[in-house]
C-alpha cells in the first residue's frame, strides 16, 4: 500500500476515535505537488482539538511516521499537522468556517475513507 494512503487511513481513524466532527480527505495530488491528501477536520473546544491533534500524531508515531512540521499546537484554533505526503488541518468549528479550506482546495477530489 502506498504511504500516503496508509497515513491518511490511521489519521483518519485517529481523528473518527476521538469524536472529530466533519471529517473530509481530499485528494490534493493532482492539483499541488505539497502533498497527497489534506485531512481536515474541527474539534468542538480547544481540549477536543488538542486530543485530535495527539491521538493523530500517537497513532502515526506507532506506525513508524513522525510529523515533519507542526504549527499552531499553542493557540487550538487550527493545529497543522505536516507529514509530507498528508497535511492534517484540525480546527476550532469557528476557525474552520472561517478559512474554508474545502472551498480553497475544491479542485482536489474529496475521497471517502472506506475507499482508501
Amino acid at each position: 500500500m502506498n504511504n500516503s494512503k496508509e497515513m491518511t487511513k490511521i489519521a483518519f481513524q485517529a481523528l473518527d476515535d476521538k469524536k472529530a466532527e466533519d471529517i473530509r480527505i481530499i485528494d490534493i495530488s493532482g492539483v499541488s505537488v505539497m502533498a497527497d491528501y489534506f485531512i481536515i477536520a474541527n474539534g468542538t473546544n480547544e481540549n477536543q482539538v488538542k486530543a485530535l491533534v495527539d491521538n493523530v500524531q500517537e497513532e502515526l508515531y506507532k506506525a513508524g511516521y513522525e510529523s515533519k512540521q507542526v504549527e499552531g499546537y499553542r493557540s487550538g484554533s487550527w493545529i497543522l499537522l505536516d507529514y509530507g505526503d498528508i497535511i492534517v488541518h484540525i480546527f476550532s468549528k469557528e476557525d474552520r468556517l472561517f478559512y474554508d479550506l474545502e472551498r480553497i482546495w475544491r479542485d482536489g477530489k474529496e475521497v471517502d475513507a472506506s475507499k482508501l
